[in-house]
């Protein structure tokens, strides 16, 4: 299995990044807009899923598995025919009261994947830092 890490600095309070991250049936407004068109939560779904849309038009099912508010620690799952496993996390440290360090990792199957998912995972930052700094 491969595990994929990026690690970006935003700055922004943790309090702030952690609003963000944590609404995440909102990924296309509050951390993502542009790279993710539209997020919705599957109804009945427990634990939920969030339905995520891209910009390109791939549509994935992610399980939300942890939402951890004294960790700041949000972790989800990819369900879908062409990734057999996904683990996501997203995890926040305080760098300074105004600087917040975000590591994303992914363990992915197959091994193929992780280049790809890498790719996305370095623009989704970005857009992150870009999106959090802005408002």
């Amino acid at each position: 299995m491969s595990s994929v890490r990026e690690t970006i600095v935003i700055d922004r309070n943790i309090a702030h990044v952690w609003a963000a991250v944590r609404a995440y049936e909102a990924l296309h407004v509050k951390l993502a807009p542009g790279l993710v068109t539209n997020t919705e939560l599957v109804p009945g779904s427990n634990p939920p899923v969030r339905r995520v849309t891209f910009a390109d038009g791939l549509v994935l099912d992610e399980m939300i598995v942890t939402v951890d508010d004294s960790m700041k620690r949000l972790v989800w799952s990819i369900q879908s025919d062409t990734v057999r496993h996904h683990n996501g996390a997203l995890e926040l440290n305080t760098l300074t009261p105004n600087r917040t360090e975000v590591i994303w990792t992914a363990d992915v199957l197959p091994d193929a994947l992780a280049e790809p998912f890498a790719s996305i995972m370095k623009q989704g930052l970005a857009v992150m830092r870009s999106t959090l700094e802005s408002k």
